[in-house]
């Protein structure tokens, strides 16, 4: 060791819960049913080593799904809200999903980068689960953006097997009861909102588009 004086953050993620039943907090056990949820148990770990064999500061952010207009387009918010959008201006006709049903804690991204800040000015580091606590479907999701949309979200999506994941995750539910008493923080924005924003920011890209084409 060195001894430079730092802090370390590093992104764990709610996949390392894979197929263990929620609410899913500090202490519930792992079971990743993907390579990326394993790759992040290994991360995980090595960080809780480097503090605890070494006293660095590291720290474990478990986040759980958090969305913003800045997801990228494969994510399946993006994609939602994005379609809804282009649906609505003409420039899209249809959206392909696979499994509906897949029940989801979705929250806001700029909230939980402000939990992650918290994290590393906290005095001791420690692990935290950062979630909103509340469930909701993909189909969920799909209805409330097609909704603000202005539009019948039945007419416009589709069922498609490519989209369905080799080993299914069914349902993410964080307990972030640890982060909200030590660190004070707590989500503010639920699905609702989440969806409706991030359909403004699609619709007012795809409104760009149009005008680009005249």
């Amino acid at each position: 060791m060195i001894g430079l004086e730092c802090r370390f953050y590093q992104a764990s993620s709610s996949e390392m819960f894979g197929a263990t039943p929620p609410p899913q907090n500090e202490l519930t056990p792992f079971w990743p049913r993907s390579p990326y949820g394993a790759a992040k148990v290994y991360g995980y770990w090595m960080a809780r080593n480097y503090r605890e064999a070494y006293g660095m500061y590291a720290v474990n952010g478990i986040l759980f799904n958090h969305e913003s207009p800045r997801r990228g387009e494969t994510f399946v918010t993006r994609k939602i809200s994005r379609a809804a959008a282009r649906i609505k201006v003409g420039l899209d006709e249809d959206l392909y999903l696979g499994n509906l049903d897949a029940v989801r804690d979705w929250g806001y991204a700029k909230e939980y980068v402000e939990a992650m800040w918290l994290m590393l000015q906290a005095e001791e580091p420690a692990d935290y689960v950062v979630a909103t606590g509340t469930a909701y479907t993909v189909r969920d999701f799909v209805q409330i953006a097609f909704d603000h949309a202005g539009l019948d979200w039945e007419k416009y999506v589709k069922f498609d097997e490519r989209y369905l994941r080799p080993s299914e995750v069914d349902a993410l539910i964080g307990d972030a009861s640890k982060v909200a008493e030590i660190l004070g923080w707590k989500s503010k924005t639920l699905v609702p909102d989440l969806a409706r924003l991030m359909v403004n920011a699609d619709y007012e890209l795809a409104m760009a588009e149009v005008k680009s084409r005249e």
